[in-house]
């Protein structure tokens, strides 16, 4: 069982935030395929990949193909936080940015290295926290890499103060209007902020039992796409640039289902985005 830092009912708001910072503080393996993939290059990701798979991984010799699985997968969400980063424009040394929802770390480390700039990663687990800061010590940037237990819905940074800010596959466990409101205010005048996230698609109606077997696997609650928009608008930021992923993370899905760390939520996530609603057995009743 992890402490819980002495302010953790002023970051944990609500039962819900209580219950999600208590399955990541207290199951740190748990989700087995994060952490598999992160001891490739120390980078550790908390979202899903894009881009072709080298699909020759899936040859070879057999007592090692699920090492070559591990390495394929992890260059895809590797690749996916690169895409991420690209999406934030002209960012300097002396800017700061914002991971909102910043697991074990692994983008924020990459942004430091890439633009030279101070980060700072917002999550509502302690032992992520704690995860993330032994990282940057141990990289020697935490100086300028630091990571927070904090709620990204109240923050507490200086208006004003962030030249960017990201969320990656973390908007669906909270209030989008709350978020956006939060990350307006924190935003710079020109400020950016991407966002990588799994909604559901208006156009089919109501949400459809992939997104709920989805939800009930990672205690979420997907938005739909509407919502986002909504959102955005009724908070000052206006959207710049929307970029449908469902292609480019197919193959990493795909993929997935071959390796010993599949989790069961491959399919879900396949029947979705192939536009597929076969009802799964256990979700009849």
């Amino acid at each position: 069982m992890t402490a819980l830092h002495p302010q953790t009912d002023a970051v944990l708001k609500t039962e819900y935030q209580k219950s999600v910072a208590s399955y990541w503080n207290n199951n740190p393996n748990d989700d087995r395929v994060n952490t598999k993939l992160g001891e490739v290059d120390g980078l550790y990701h908390h979202h899903y990949g894009i881009g072709e798979p080298d699909l020759s991984v899936l040859e070879g010799p057999e007592e090692t193909r699920q090492e070559r699985l591990v390495k394929e997968l992890h260059r895809l969400e590797t690749a996916q936080a690169d895409l991420l980063l690209d999406q934030l424009g002209d960012v300097r040394p002396g800017d700061a940015l914002m991971d909102g929802g910043s697991g074990r770390g692994g983008t924020s480390f990459m942004a430091n290295q890439r633009f030279g700039c101070r980060m700072d990663g917002v999550t509502i687990s302690e032992y992520q926290v704690g995860f993330a800061n032994d990282q940057a010590r141990e990289r020697g940037v935490a100086d300028k890499v630091q990571f927070h237990f904090k709620n990204m819905l109240d923050t507490g940074f200086e208006t004003g103060c962030k030249r960017g800010i990201w969320t990656n596959e973390t908007t669906m466990y909270v209030d989008l209007f709350e978020l956006f409101a939060e990350f307006s205010r924190l935003l710079e005048p020109g400020g950016r902020y991407v966002c990588i996230t799994g909604c559901s698609n208006d156009v089919f109606g109501a949400r459809s039992a992939s997104v709920s077997w989805i939800d009930a696997h990672y205690g979420c609650n997907i938005h739909p796409r509407s919502e986002y928009f909504k959102a955005l608008a009724a908070n000052n930021l206006v959207p710049v640039a929307v970029t449908d992923l469902t292609p480019d993370t197919i193959p990493y899905w795909e993929l997935r289902t071959h390796s010993e760390l599949a989790t069961g939520v491959e399919k879900p996530f396949l029947t979705s985005y192939k536009g597929e609603l076969p009802v799964p057995d256990d979700h009849r009743r």
